[in-house]
């Protein structure tokens, strides 16, 4: 018997008009200067006509404009000729100089994951409110994380709040605090284990803030020994290490669907891809928000981690282990036995899980699931972290078969001990019909998250790298199938 999939009429399309405003400043300091010149040669006149044309054309666009100009004057004011004062309208036209508009989501909006709100205050019994994370794309193929909200109410329907026109970037907290043993860790599994790194973080606390890791390498840097080629190498590490781990926040009168997670760090240049978001309860009782995903610079992939109590205030991680490899890594909800659980993909091609006593360090990967069916013969993953059933842990997994089409599956796991696989489809649980095949990326249906509501899967999915859909299934039917399948 096959599973009745419920396909819902909501639709996120990408929508071009969202746009956020980025620094635009050539990477070549003359032709900035020259740029600054000829600013500087306009009268007071052109000064106020020019600032007035911009801030009537964009205006209305953005939320932040005059502050946004006048951050993008900061970062180019080193290269103005000193000694003469600037009028505030003339800084905020420099800045514009040096701002462009980035269409967030003008190729895609895909790859959506599904938590319960952290706020459920006022909610009608059998209702519930939730957070969408989507993977938006623009020019240049760059991923950042966007956010939709909405109800389930009792009987299954889902109701969206309005999508705001306008999307604000985070702040980034200027003077982020880390912590000692997982940040030498991190440089030691990096291969940095030599005495330019103990110089560096020998006078640092348990915990310290990046303003006391810049006094320390400040007096590295200026040290009477001359610098070596291994010096130079950790020094640049361990600026990497620290911008790659990073602290956001945004001001609590946005709207959800106003807060954009845009790429920060240079492991993320060219995007923050495939977020699996989890409602991660402690033991006692400790609700965080956490969210596995890629970052890519256009050479190389690491997996990270995001933290989050509020989706006001956001913690970036670098994540630390052998294992941390390749794509995919999903998060239990909870310990088990005492230990956090992930499941991950380290070769590209099986499923594996693996425990932890700390969310930011992961080794020893045990094999879990490798391709059998013929739709999922090329490679397997996970479509998200695990939901716990009372019948056992239920994992979407996908499967890339013939022509390079991917489905979703379903498997089941014991509950005390997820590495048994107790249940597995055979065919899909949801393949591309033919209305879903065109796109970016052609043949993919793709999830990075689900959510159990009652009696009923709630299951948004991407199709074809291009847009995204809700459906729902009965988690009774789709049980009582995995269970046929022991």
């Amino acid at each position: 018997m096959s599973i009745q999939i419920r396909r819902r009429e909501l639709q996120f399309l990408p929508d071009a008009s969202r746009v956020l405003l980025r620094p635009f400043i050539q990477s070549n300091p003359e032709r900035v200067t020259h740029i600054i010149e000829r600013a500087l040669s306009l009268d007071d006149d052109e000064i106020e006509h020019e600032l007035a044309v911009v801030l009537r054309d964009f205006g209305t666009r953005h939320l932040d404009l005059e502050p946004a100009l006048l951050r993008h004057f900061a970062k180019v004011q080193k290269l103005v000729p000193t000694g003469r004062p600037l009028s505030k309208s003339l800084r905020l036209l420099i800045g514009a100089l040096f701002t462009g508009e980035y269409s967030l989501e003008s190729a895609a909006l895909f790859n959506p994951s599904i938590v319960p709100h952290p706020y459920q205050g006022d909610m009608p019994d059998g209702s519930l409110r939730f957070i969408l994370s989507l993977r938006a794309v623009g020019e240049g193929h760059v991923s950042s994380i966007e956010f939709r909200t909405g109800v389930i109410d009792m009987q299954g329907g889902i109701k969206l709040d309005v999508v705001s026109r306008h999307v604000v970037a985070p702040d980034i907290v200027p003077n982020p605090t880390y912590n000692k043993a997982a940040f030498t860790f991190k440089l030691n599994e990096m291969g940095f284990q030599n005495a330019s790194a103990e110089t560096i973080m020998s006078p640092l606390k348990d915990n310290f803030t990046l303003a006391d890791l810049d006094k320390s390498i400040s007096v590295f840097t200026n040290s009477a020994e001359p610098q070596t080629r291994e010096g130079t190498r950790t020094l640049e590490c361990v600026r990497w290490l620290a911008e790659s781990n990073y602290d956001l926040s945004f001001s609590p009168a946005l709207a959800v669907s106003e807060r954009i997670i845009f790429p920060v760090s240079p492991n993320e240049s060219n995007g923050i891809e495939d977020a699996r978001f989890v409602r991660f309860t402690e033991t006692d009782g400790t609700v965080t928000y956490y969210a596995t995903y890629t970052a890519y610079n256009g050479r190389v992939i690491l997996p990270q981690l995001i933290e989050t109590h509020d989706f006001l205030n956001f913690h970036v991680r670098t994540l630390n282990g052998s294992a941390v490899q390749n794509k995919g890594m999903a998060l239990f909800p909870r310990r088990i036995n005492g230990r956090y659980a992930m499941i991950s993909r380290q070769d590209d091609e099986n499923l594996f899980i693996m425990f932890s006593d700390n969310p930011h360090f992961w080794n020893d990967p045990a094999t879990l699931l490798t391709p059998a069916h013929p739709w999922e013969l090329v490679k397997i993953g996970n479509c998200g972290s695990p939901i716990e059933t009372e019948a056992g842990w239920l994992v979407l997994t996908h499967g890339v078969g013939p022509m390079r089409r991917y489905c979703i599956g379903a498997i089941l796991l014991d509950l005390n001990d997820p590495s048994r696989v107790i249940g597995r489809l055979d065919e899909p649980l949801i393949r591309p019909e033919e209305s879903e095949r065109d796109g970016y990326v052609p043949n993919v249906v793709y999830t990075c998250g689900a959510l159990l509501h009652g009696r009923e899967l709630i299951l948004p999915y991407a199709l074809s790298d291009k847009a995204s859909v809700i459906a729902s299934v009965s988690i009774d039917e789709l049980l009582e199938q995995l269970h046929k399948k022991c």
